[in-house]
């Protein structure tokens, strides 16, 4: 049977929940494991450093475009995976050992690897996995291997496995995790380590967000001074109806609206990320499926006491730091509120200043008309006067004076009227188009 054409990508979608499975672990195991951070310039770095360390150890080379890559040299095996912000190698031993934490899988690693890559440190564990068996554990015995540390831990899987921690780094750089197998299969136990390994890697990550939330907290004080200064300073101008201070105060509100903003975009992807990390982290914890050991913390219980404030503190300083923009926006808009209404004032005095002219010049006119009158009158009448006398010359008897005394009415009545019905017209026209009359 044939199928339909596939879609460009079915079979990547579909292989992409097989890409990043669990390394099958049974006791005695040793696990190294490293992430590192790289720059944005230097992503490609990460890719870079796995290329060299397996053209040192003798291993094929990695694809070009691989995000994840598992190898093995000798007796390590190396899992590499690439993360949004880290990328991670995992070195696995599976070998009898004398000492959980000494002589680790990542001895077995070319030191000149380790001293030439190109990231930086973020995380280092040393995870060892112990065959019990046979035997109860006795945690007293344990501690030691942790440097007499407080330890944390519980039983974990349905109590088919015993955690135990200090969250410390220690002398070697990295911190140390014994998981003891009382009886795990070796896919169940390659998923605990993995949970275990990107807890405490998860972990980190979260607290990346903790020294960008003192900064803000710091930040967001000096603006929280400086709009309430500025909001002072708004209230007086408008009891006092100082006018000339509000363009100023409103430059001053914009640039604090513009340092606030800058924070907010800056920093949401950190406060963003660290609140995904954490999911994370209380997720894997979950999975874990503990049950407490006499005397010992569950990893549940330290992370609610250690990790849970310092997230409090970034969810504090991303809502504050929201807070403090909406503050700023509405002391902004109640300015530009006022500013708008100034305007307004002003504009509604300049259009009565214009209102007064407007009708000074309608008086200066009618003064004017008066004497248009007058005028017109006059050179009509001299015009009667010089037809009058035509009309004496060619035989008329009619006396040039009188006419021109008789006309003078007749001819300023006319005038005046004739002026008044174009003024009407003018007026009529003026309002049907849509101006409005004097």
């Amino acid at each position: 049977m044939r199928l339909p054409i596939d879609h460009p990508q079915r079979y990547a979608l579909n292989n992409e929940i097989h890409t990043r499975a669990p390394q099958d672990v049974e006791a005695p195991s040793q696990i190294s494991f490293l992430a590192l951070t790289y720059s944005t310039l230097e992503k490609d770095q990460a890719r870079g450093d796995l290329a060299r360390l397996c053209e040192m150890a003798g291993a094929p080379p990695p694809p070009s475009d691989a995000l994840h890559f598992r190898t093995s040299f000798g007796q390590i095996e190396l899992n590499w995976e690439r993360h949004t912000e880290f990328a991670t190698f995992t070195f696995t031993r599976h070998a009898p050992y004398a000492h959980p934490f000494k002589a680790t899988a990542l001895e077995a690693v070319p030191e000149q690897w380790l001293l030439g890559v190109h990231g930086e440190l973020f995380v280092g564990i040393h995870l060892a996995v112990r065959d019990h068996r046979m035997y109860v554990p006795d945690l007293l015995k344990v501690v030691p291997e942790f440097s007499g540390n407080y330890l944390v831990g519980s039983s974990v899987g349905s109590a088919s496995a015993i955690v135990l921690t200090d969250f410390r780094i220690h002398e070697d750089g990295c911190s140390r995790i014994l998981l003891m197998d009382t009886k795990m299969g070796k896919r169940h136990a390659g998923r605990t380590v993995r949970r275990l390994l990107e807890i405490e890697t998860y972990r980190m990550a979260c607290l990346l967000g903790l020294p960008v939330a003192r900064e803000v907290g710091q930040t967001v004080s000096r603006a929280e001074t400086e709009l309430a200064a500025h909001t002072t300073s708004l209230t007086s101008s408008l009891t006092e109806r100082r006018g000339d201070d509000e363009a100023a105060l409103l430059k001053q509100l914009t640039a604090l609206a513009a340092t606030v903003e800058n924070q907010l975009a800056t920093t949401n992807f950190r406060f963003g990320a660290a609140r995904a990390y954490y999911a994370l982290v209380k997720r894997r914890i979950a999975e874990l499926r503990e049950e407490r050991l006499s005397g010992v913390q569950t990893i549940e219980e330290f992370m609610e006491r250690r990790l849970a404030p310092a997230m409090d503190t970034c969810e504090s300083a991303a809502k504050r730091l929201f807070d403090l923009s909406e503050r700023i926006a509405r002391a902004s808009a109640l300015l530009r509120t006022r500013v708008d209404i100034e305007r307004e004032q002003q504009n509604l005095a300049l259009l009565a200043s214009m209102n007064r002219r407007a009708q000074l010049q309608l008086r200066l006119q009618q003064t004017v008309e008066g004497l248009s009158v007058a005028a017109i009158t006059y050179y009509v009448i001299g015009l009667v006067g010089y037809l009058a006398k035509g009309l004496k010359a060619a035989g008329w008897p009619i006396d040039a004076d009188i006419a021109m005394a008789v006309s003078i009415p007749l001819v300023a009545g006319g005038v005046w009227f004739g002026l008044r019905h174009w003024r009407a017209k003018l007026e009529a026209g003026r309002t049907s188009t849509g101006f409005p009359d004097e």
